[in-house]
């Protein structure tokens, strides 16, 4: 029975669809009053605390990245993002959708997390107004000599 139950989650929690796992460490950039709070609740939920946020000073299991178009340079934020994660994280970008204020082209996106070192999934809807991207780094491009 407990596999059934299993099952329900994982159509009904966007957390669990998008690979969040309990007692990760998931730290949060580019938060903004339009964020889909629905989200974060089941990443919480999932995860058992609360999001960290861009001060947390240590290295986390993924991010969560919040990215409009007007926020500057997407490779860049996906740079930076990089250096907050353990080696073989991920990090789940999210961008507002098609006709949205913000919309990110996903040319653009896919060209950012290439540029950036990171391997791209597809796009996902997770929410009224955001699509989520997952974003992987390679584990060897970690490695220092």
């Amino acid at each position: 029975m407990s596999a059934t139950a299993d099952h329900a989650e994982e159509r009904t929690s966007p957390a669990v669809r998008l690979g969040f796992q309990p007692e990760q460490v998931v730290q949060e950039i580019g938060y903004d009053d339009d964020v889909d709070q629905e989200l974060r609740e089941s990443i919480e939920e999932v995860i058992g605390s609360d999001l960290v946020d861009e001060e947390y000073d240590d290295v986390a299991d993924a991010v969560v990245l919040w990215f409009r178009d007007d926020d500057g340079d997407l490779t860049d934020a996906l740079v930076d993002a990089t250096t907050y994660i353990e080696e073989g994280g991920s990090i789940l970008l999210l961008t507002p959708k098609t006709g949205r204020d913000g919309y990110v082209e996903p040319s653009d996106i896919s060209e950012a997390a290439t540029t950036a070192g990171l391997s791209a999934s597809k796009s996902v809807s997770v929410g009224k107004d955001w699509s989520g991207s997952r974003l992987v780094t390679p584990k060897a491009a970690k490695t220092k000599k």
